[in-house]
């Protein structure tokens, strides 16, 4: 099995807008209703690059097997050194080290643009046991619960809030962070 790590393009839009239209209608991983089709994606797509932050393809022997992107924490400036990411993984990919090398390379990633923290937000707290032992074991800490805050597939979910600093010491930033305009500052 040859798993491939790379920076995503337009072409990868199609399989990363059926792959979340699929989380959306038969999965918790997102609280959307409506699968967004791939116009929308690229319009997400073309967002998380303006802020020069990155999206990520995962190949199993060339074969599309998922992604994950980081965007904005919050849009206010005082948050421009935090990132919130995301990871979406094939059904068929699960299990075989996908989500921990795409949040590996998403890590690395916002470590190198100088930025301070990583969340994630992982809903469904129930079923999602797998995406937040991975998180712990890459040293993301438990931050808190939103209790029952979606309402989907006819049940309360909860979303667990998790942080990875990337920078424990507290020294003051070394790079400007984020433009929340629109680029990096």
């Amino acid at each position: 099995m040859n798993r491939t790590i790379r920076d995503a393009t337009a072409d990868d839009l199609s399989g990363i807008a059926a792959l979340y239209g699929r989380e959306v209608l038969n999965g918790t991983a997102t609280f959307e209703l409506e699968p967004p089709g791939r116009d929308e994606m690229a319009r997400r797509f073309a967002a998380v690059k303006r802020h020069g932050l990155p999206w990520l393809v995962a190949e199993i022997d060339g074969v599309f097997a998922g992604y994950a992107y980081a965007s904005p924490f919050r849009p206010r400036p005082a948050y421009r050194y935090g990132v919130e990411g995301s990871i979406y993984v094939e059904e068929a990919a699960r299990g075989h080290g996908v989500g921990r090398a795409l949040l590996e390379a998403l890590i690395e990633r916002a470590r190198a643009m100088g930025l301070r923290h990583v969340i994630g937000a992982i809903s469904d707290s129930e079923t999602s046991a797998a995406s937040i032992a991975l998180h712990r074991a890459l040293g993301f800490r438990d931050a808190g619960v939103y209790r029952q805050v979606g309402w989907k597939f006819d049940r309360w979910l909860d979303v667990t809030l998790m942080q990875l600093d990337l920078s424990p010491g507290g020294a003051p930033p070394e790079a400007p962070g984020l433009d929340l305009t629109g680029g990096l500052a």
